[in-house]
């Protein structure tokens, strides 16, 4: 009877040792699965998304330099009236408020066959080469 349990054991492991194995290279095949390419109103809806994000920074930083300049203020005007000794703060440019975020959508140009930009047909009245000579000499220059 233990011999039979101890034959089962390593069975065991080498099923469930394969079917960890099938299961990892499954996942690694979808891993690397090709996306389609996003459509035109996608792209647009990022790029609105980027620059709201990056409007969404700027109020950030904006935010962040009036707290800054609260503070420091602050610590000045404690430090005075502490007595103690205080130098001028450096100057640093003035916080600049980001303003309201506004996004405009670039300008897709057409390609020039969409555009209509096309030159008219011409009826050819000559053929596209004549007969003259591949190349023509050139005489060469007497020093």
């Amino acid at each position: 009877m233990n011999a039979e349990i101890k034959s089962e054991k390593p069975m065991k492991k080498l099923l469930l040792s394969s079917v960890l194995t099938g299961l990892l290279v499954s996942v690694c095949s979808l891993a690397f699965a090709k996306l389609p390419a996003p459509s035109d109103e996608a792209k647009a809806k990022a790029a609105e998304a980027a620059a709201k994000t990056a409007w969404a920074g700027k109020v950030d930083g904006y935010q962040l330099c009036k707290t800054q300049d609260k503070v420091a203020a602050a610590y000045l005007k404690s430090a005075k009236a502490a007595g103690k000794e205080t130098k001028t703060p450096p100057a640093t440019p003035a916080c600049a408020d980001p303003g309201a975020f506004t996004y405009t959508p670039p300008v897709v140009a057409k390609p020039a066959e969409a555009a209509g930009a096309h030159s008219p047909a011409v009826t050819a009245v000559s053929p596209p080469s004549g007969k003259a000579p591949a190349a023509v000499p050139t005489p060469a220059k007497k020093s």
